[in-house]
């Protein structure tokens, strides 16, 4: 049985994608770069179950289509929907002592608070919109939804002991 413990968070699942049992996976951690069998685990009825990978290929930068072992209709792949994803700690944690720490992703991001140079406070991260060809920042503020996109340059400074996020956001674009 797989423990909470020895899991890490690395992203999520999003929506299916076509009719073949694909899945879109914003991962904050290559796992593909670090095995050649590639696996998920994901929490069901309570139990954390692991899941291989059948087939990948980037959607996106920060998003990953996938087919899993087992998975093969629309509707099989519907129940995987806003799941996180886990992998072993163990495989993270023999990169992270190699000196090839991950390199982060938007996912990283949810749950810290945004603050913009010229506006102040925004609001907190609550999820990563990824449907379309630019990837965004969906920002609760004060009730208001705010669409920000994930662009590195945009981003002064990080504190992640604080989860905030300090951006630059081009004038108008809080407006639209």
């Amino acid at each position: 049985m797989i423990e909470k413990d020895t899991v890490r968070k690395i992203g999520y699942f999003t929506k299916p994608h076509g009719i073949k049992g694909e899945i879109g996976m914003v991962l904050s951690y290559d796992i593909f770069s670090h095995t050649d069998d590639p696996f998920i685990i994901c929490e069901t009825e309570g139990i954390l179950v692991p899941f291989f990978i059948e087939e990948h290929r980037n959607k996106t930068s920060s998003v990953v289509l996938v087919k899993l072992e087992t998975v093969n209709s629309e509707e099989d792949v519907r129940a995987f929907s806003n799941l996180d994803v886990y992998c072993p700690l163990r495989d993270i944690e023999e990169e992270e002592t190699d000196g090839q720490a991950s390199k982060g992703g938007p996912a990283d991001y949810i749950g810290y608070t945004v603050s913009d140079a010229t506006y102040g406070p925004l609001g907190a991260i609550e999820s990563i919109d990824d449907s379309t060809a630019n990837v965004l920042f969906r920002i609760d503020n004060g009730g208001r939804e705010l669409l920000i996109p994930v662009v590195e340059e945009w981003i002064i400074s990080v504190s992640h002991k604080e989860k905030r996020l300090d951006m630059s956001v081009p004038d108008g674009l809080l407006d639209l």
